[in-house]
């Protein structure tokens, strides 16, 4: 079969290749992966993984072969699924733990959106508890974690301020938000919940935006920059907290696949709908250059054709 592998020191950050076929454990079945999805984080992992690595977490397509002790979706299932790696290929071996099955009418394409992203996207906004009438503030609202928070934020009640310029705010002021301002300092009133993706000064401006007993969720940090902090900060805002949100340790294993079901059910009855540009992954390598200068609107997903 063919898939990506990592090429780190190679004209381009990755290629396809023949590779082996996956051999599933009994608690595993084997997926025909029909799209795929790339995160940036991925980016930094293909520059720092050794050459052969074998890349892909976000997938979506048809269960092949149910797994060996009759646990999970049966042969011919639609599903998407949640890997730690080695998913960018025809074929690939996945926990059933990491699987959930996806309505008729969500497609391939808007399924593979969903895991990294959706699940980010979810479980922060969980971290502001009751979000009915709160104002929620989300910096990188345009980005592919970004805008299916703001989508899921004004399902909850939320009054949103999403974080987005130019032609990317206008795109996220067709989700929903009530406000959209083109950087942090513009914000105003204070926040009972902060998505927080910039670090640096973006941060420091977050803490200066919160409600007492408010949250800000950090789960990442695009500008590289360092934030210093003092109690101070917090002065107007007492008794709010910072929380640190890493996908892999979000919540435990079991409930990945009811997750990624809601998601997906959200996806079939129109509640939600994820921002994608679609791609052959023949441009997987100029679509990673795109993605690094932040010129993808939403998540960049990749037909298997």
């Amino acid at each position: 079969m063919r898939g990506i592998t990592n090429t780190p020191n190679g004209p381009a950050p990755a290629t396809i290749g023949e590779l082996p076929e996956p051999n599933p454990a009994p608690n595993e079945a084997v997926i025909g992966v029909k799209a795929f999805s790339l995160n940036r984080g991925e980016l930094t992992l293909m520059r720092i993984r050794p050459e052969g690595w074998r890349p892909g977490q976000d997938v979506a397509g048809i269960v092949l072969k149910a797994a060996a002790d009759g646990s999970g979706p049966k042969e011919g299932a639609r599903v998407v699924a949640l890997l730690e790696w080695h998913g960018w290929a025809e074929r690939a071996a996945i926990p059933v733990s990491r699987l959930a099955v996806i309505p008729d009418s969500v497609s391939f394409a808007e399924a593979a959106a969903l895991p990294i992203a959706g699940l980010t996207a979810l479980r922060t906004l969980r971290h502001g508890g009751p979000l009915l009438g709160q104002r929620v503030l989300i910096t990188g609202a345009a980005g592919g974690v970004g805008n299916l928070a703001v989508q899921l934020a004004v399902k909850a009640g939320a009054k949103v301020t999403a974080v987005a310029s130019g032609e990317r705010g206008k795109a996220v002021t067709a989700l929903g938000a009530q406000e959209v301002v083109g950087d942090i300092a513009q914000a105003s009133g204070k926040y009972r919940l902060v998505l927080e993706s910039a670090g640096g000064a973006s941060l420091k401006a977050a803490l200066g935006l919160l409600e007492p007993k408010g949250t800000v969720v950090i789960f990442g940090n695009s500008s590289g920059e360092e934030t210093t902090l003092s109690f101070r900060d917090f002065g107007a805002a007492n008794n709010s907290r910072i929380q640190a949100f890493h996908s892999y340790a979000s919540d435990p294993e079991e409930m990945l696949a009811p997750d990624l079901k809601l998601l997906a059910t959200l996806v079939g009855d129109g509640a939600l709908k994820p921002q994608i540009e679609d791609y052959s992954w023949h441009d997987f390598a100029k679509v990673t250059t795109a993605l690094r200068d932040r010129k993808v609107q939403g998540k960049a997903v990749f037909r298997i054709d």
